[in-house]
């Protein structure tokens, strides 16, 4: 019995071995194919305005093409679970925002992925605010307006969002909770669509994001009456931050970062964590995102994980305080 229990521990251990030198045989020639980057929401939103050029800059530093998939759907989540059931092979990765991995998980009861045990975290790209906005055509020049004009006539008042637990969403019920507002939300599939509506006439106010709506503000396509920082951001220098509008508690800051299915090997994620950042920190790639999207923030693997875990935890706080309901 001793002499198979042996024999047990040693395959065991030789079967392990095994598998790191795969893992490390398969890291040293990674990638030597195409590579899915999944972002979560459809085309022409925040994660897709930060995706893009970071694919582009990733097949030129990976030598090999980076192909942009947009996999939309509840708040982030469809695309989310893509990816957590993909390969763990560094093949398939995510663009991930706040949405799906920090602010949905603390409101839903049933997701199909565990943000904290699914994903292996690669390096945040872009940290921003979010920005209250109106219909440039709507008589609204100030958040306190906004909040005197939807209190007086609050069924006149539509808010969009991109869906139950996305960062609009819980932005306005931060907002909501602030000013004893009673909101009517007008759910969207993404951001985009929703500022759609929002230029469109057909609901009235937004907090959208900042990569999402900046360059339409600075066209006048739409009125920006804060940002969601105690700081003005340089992408939109003329919009009042928190502090100055009046709400400085109403403070959201919002990242994307790159994560791979879990149990990617950790060479890997080396690799990649080395190619976002010479992608992200590019003097060139810091101006785009300064001018559209926030600023560049980048990270290793475990302070990426660590700002998922805090994260996570202050929104959980928040709709459990608060009584925040799913629907």
């Amino acid at each position: 019995m001793k002499l198979l229990a042996r024999l047990s521990r040693l395959a065991s251990a030789m079967l392990v071995a095994m598998v790191a030198a795969d893992a490390a045989a398969r890291a040293q020639t990674y990638p030597d194919r195409p590579i899915q980057l999944i972002v979560p929401f459809p085309p022409g939103g925040p994660a897709d305005i930060v995706a893009r050029p970071l694919a582009e800059g990733l097949s030129r530093t990976l030598r090999q093409p980076v192909v942009v998939l947009n996999k939309s759907g509840a708040s982030g989540t469809i695309g989310a679970a893509f990816v957590a059931k993909a390969q763990p092979d560094g093949y398939t990765l995510l663009l991930g925002t706040s949405n799906e991995l920090t602010m949905s998980p603390g409101l839903l009861d049933q997701l199909p992925y565990d943000p904290s045990r699914d994903f292996a975290p690669i390096s945040t790209t872009v940290l921003f605010p979010n920005v209250l906005v109106v219909g440039k055509d709507l008589p609204i020049h100030t958040a306190k307006e906004l909040v005197a004009a939807t209190r007086a006539h609050p069924n006149e008042f539509n808010y969009g969002t991109s869906g139950i637990g996305s960062t609009n969403h819980l932005t306005a019920e931060l907002y909501r909770t602030v000013t004893g507002l009673s909101l009517n939300y007008v759910a969207y599939r993404g951001g985009g669509p929703a500022m759609t509506d929002l230029m469109g006439g057909r609901i009235q106010a937004m907090f959208a994001t900042m990569p999402s709506s900046s360059a339409l503000i600075n066209a006048g396509a739409i009125r920006a009456l804060m940002v969601t920082d105690t700081r003005r951001w340089s992408a939109v220098p003329d919009v009042p931050d928190a502090i100055e509008a009046g709400f400085p508690e109403v403070r959201v800051i919002t990242f994307s970062g790159v994560l791979a299915p879990a149990g990617t090997p950790r060479p890997v994620i080396d690799k990649v964590n080395a190619a976002v950042l010479e992608v992200m920190n590019a003097p060139d790639m810091k101006a785009q995102m300064a001018k559209s999207a926030g600023e560049v923030s980048t990270s290793t693997p475990e302070e990426f994980a660590e700002i998922l875990k805090s994260d996570f935890e202050g929104w959980l706080a928040f709709i459990k305080d608060n009584n925040i309901q799913a629907n």
